[in-house]
């Protein structure tokens, strides 16, 4: 099925689908308005790769400005469209601990997720592979360009970088036998962003990391 970009399609199938359906038919026009608005300012974005990245990027911005319009103080509005995004995220993160814990998790990982950035990813991103010469049990790449800062800038939502980025830490900070490392994000300030787990042997201690 071809990834649509229009403003319906998008907020229904970005990560606040769930406060959506609990707005008002006049609210959610306009959040599916000014989404429709921000893809035709940014068309060069628009493409097949970068669509599920722009579902929850335009999204948010509309979802909180159409908050705000609605007179929702903007603290409390932020809180809403964040709130609703870490409860996804939540369920996301439980996925991924159960799968962790499976012997064939590492193998598989180290294989979907270059697959998955190749696939999810269109304009605006560039990316460093580190896949020669690892030990076998370290897996790490590096962001060197990332849509989320360039757009949410462009916007003068530079604070909602950091909480997007916030998502990696929910989904891979608590995994089975697995570290996963990071001390910066392009929406944080850095050059990069640099993403390394480690996978332990089975009962094997270690101290988990905290990461940006």
């Amino acid at each position: 099925m071809a990834k649509k970009y229009n403003g319906k399609a998008m907020a229904k199938s970005s990560r606040f689908i769930e406060f959506l359906k609990t707005m008002k038919p006049d609210e959610l026009k306009e959040v599916r308005d000014k989404i429709d608005v921000y893809i035709s300012e940014n068309k060069e974005y628009c493409d097949k790769g970068n669509h599920q990245h722009l579902c929850n990027i335009f999204t948010s911005m509309a979802l909180y400005r159409t908050l705000v319009d609605h007179s929702i103080n903007p603290e409390e509005a932020e809180d809403i469209v964040f709130n609703t995004m870490y409860e996804y995220m939540n369920t996301q993160r439980v996925k991924f601990q159960k799968l962790s814990k499976k012997n064939w998790f590492w193998s598989v990982i180290k294989k979907i997720v270059p697959l998955g950035f190749k696939m999810g990813s269109g304009y605006g991103w560039k990316y460093t592979w580190y896949t020669k010469g690892e030990p076998k049990n370290i897996f790490r790449f590096e962001c060197n360009s990332c849509i989320y800062q360039q757009i949410f800038k462009k916007y003068g939502f530079e604070r909602f970088g950091p909480k997007f980025c916030h998502n990696d830490i929910i989904v891979y900070g608590e995994l089975a036998r697995t570290d996963f490392i990071r001390t910066n994000t392009i929406c944080r300030g850095g050059e990069k962003c640099d993403f390394k787990f480690i996978r332990y042997k089975k009962d094997e201690k270690f101290i988990r990391s905290k990461s940006v």
